[in-house]
């Protein structure tokens, strides 16, 4: 399976390639699309469609596993950053993708095991899982490759139970 990620933002969206075979998976590719803060947000949302819709045609993903939006005191921020992720919802839509959601607190208990896990244990369970030499940055791209990895998992253990069903 090809598992696109995500983490959704307006200035800089991450995203991460991985195949899970089994239960291993491999880097296939990860990488960040910025926006320039000083343009104009119609055309900063249009430039990470369309730079998502490369990244999609490009590499064929199967799913995609978005972060969803945690609560944020800022309004304004909240709602700018609800529209970078209706893009990216849209180009996966657009893309053919089946898409699934996981909250943060969701995402840091696949990875460590406990959904108030701190930023760095989140980095340091990508980097070992995926047997990397360094954690993938920005810090925006290690929570998009987080989000493909807790998919990768949740969609493991659907199978497991699938089988044990039988």
């Amino acid at each position: 399976m090809r598992i696109l990620g995500i983490d959704p933002g307006y200035a800089i969206l991450g995203w991460g390639i991985l195949d899970m075979k089994g239960n291993h998976f491999s880097v296939v590719d990860y990488g960040a699309v910025t926006t320039d803060a000083g343009t104009e947000m119609p055309l900063r949302l249009q430039h990470l469609y369309t730079q998502l819709s490369a990244i999609i045609q490009q590499y064929q993903p199967e799913v995609a596993s978005i972060e969803e939006l945690f609560f944020n005191n800022n309004a304004k921020t909240a709602i700018m950053v609800g529209q970078a992720r209706g893009v990216a919802v849209l180009a996966c839509v657009n893309g053919g993708l089946e898409i699934n959601e996981y909250t943060p607190l969701q995402i840091k208990q696949a990875l460590v095991g406990y959904g108030r896990a701190d930023k760095k244990q989140v980095q340091a369970m990508v980097k070992a899982i995926l047997n990397l030499k360094e954690v993938p940055k920005p810090d925006d791209t290690a929570d998009a490759v987080a989000a493909a990895i807790c998919h990768g998992h949740a969609a493991g253990n659907r199978v497991r139970k699938l089988n044990l069903a039988r």
